[in-house]
């Protein structure tokens, strides 16, 4: 099973640079996008009933802002479009599909550069999910949790740390919890299999830093340790263009 994330910075718009083609080509069995920056009925009739996929979106009540979209082969056997807290569910940055062998979580985490008030909002939303994929854990649920976490981990997550370290995205603070997420019992998996540096899945437009390579590793899948068993491997797809991002991925035999 091929499963796929991608912040498309606007699904309408990374679909006039062929993502559709792409996307139809590459056959996932599941691809997470977000920050979609639409409403279902916006989308043109090719992205809104595409052969072979079941197409959940969670949407943003402001329009043109955030929102997430998971197409999958698979009839979910559930689905949720937030952890049931309005301050967080009203922007549409969570969908949650559950599976006979995992859960899903496809997430687009709140960046925090904007002031101390968005960092707050971002530090409480990580805790608010991973409080809420703790619980699930706990009942024995596997987990898999992919999307834009907007925080590079580690120095060898992006391309100027030191030039960074009093930027939202690589406080402290921010790289802290990730630490406290993995302690939780969750494992980033592109790090099981490739420990290389200039390995990243976001780059500034404005700088044109993609030429150059000057980006950050912001986007995820993280498994619980018990599900990395069945995890063949997981991969960044730098090559693809059409966002800000590109997109990543994991292959798991289930």
């Amino acid at each position: 099973m091929k499963v796929l994330s991608w912040n498309v910075n606007g699904i309408r718009a990374v679909d006039r640079k062929g993502f559709f083609q792409w996307f139809t080509k590459e056959k996932p069995d599941i691809i997470c996008l977000q920050e979609i920056k639409a409403q279902k009925e916006q989308l043109p009739s090719h992205l809104r009933n595409t052969p072979n996929y079941h197409l959940y979106i969670n949407s943003a009540e402001k329009k043109g802002y955030s929102g997430v979209a998971t197409y999958t082969k698979q009839k979910p056997l559930d689905v949720k479009m937030g952890f049931e807290i309005e301050k967080f569910d009203r922007e549409g940055r969570i969908l949650i599909t559950e599976y006979s062998k995992f859960i899903l979580f496809n997430i687009y985490f709140p960046n925090g550069k904007k002031n101390q008030e968005r960092l707050d909002y971002k530090l409480d939303f990580y805790d608010t999910f991973l409080a809420y994929a703790d619980n699930l854990k706990a009942k024995g649920k596997n987990i898999v949790v992919c999307g834009d976490f907007n925080t590079a981990h580690k120095k060898i997550d992006l391309a100027r740390p030191k030039e960074n370290e009093k930027i939202s995205g690589f406080l402290p603070i921010e790289r802290a919890w990730i630490d406290t997420f993995i302690d939780h019992g969750y494992i980033d998996t592109f790090r099981e299999f490739n420990k290389q540096s200039e390995r990243y899945s976001w780059w500034d437009m404005k700088t044109r830093a993609r030429e150059r390579n000057v980006g950050w590793r912001i986007d995820y899948f993280f498994v619980n340790k018990e599900f990395m068993k069945y995890v063949k491997n997981a991969f960044i797809l730098q090559e693809v263009l059409g966002s800000d991002h590109c997109p990543i991925g994991i292959e798991i035999e289930v």
